[in-house]
């Protein structure tokens, strides 16, 4: 399978916590911090689900 990179765009401050946790899952922790994950139908659903807090990097 293809890998994705994922990036932090912005502050997980002020998210709901269900956010914080997914964003946490991702293993992104710090703002600018970038995670190699696989591209799972799970990891797009997490990732979908903090589209407004990520970004992904080619």
């Amino acid at each position: 399978m293809a890998t994705i990179k994922i990036k932090q765009v912005k502050s997980r401050i002020g998210a709901p916590a269900v956010q914080k946790r997914t964003l946490d899952a991702l293993g992104l922790r710090k703002m600018n911090r970038v995670v190699e994950h696989e591209d799972a139908p799970s990891i797009l659903g997490m990732v979908e689900k903090v589209k407004h807090l990520v970004t992904i990097v080619e």
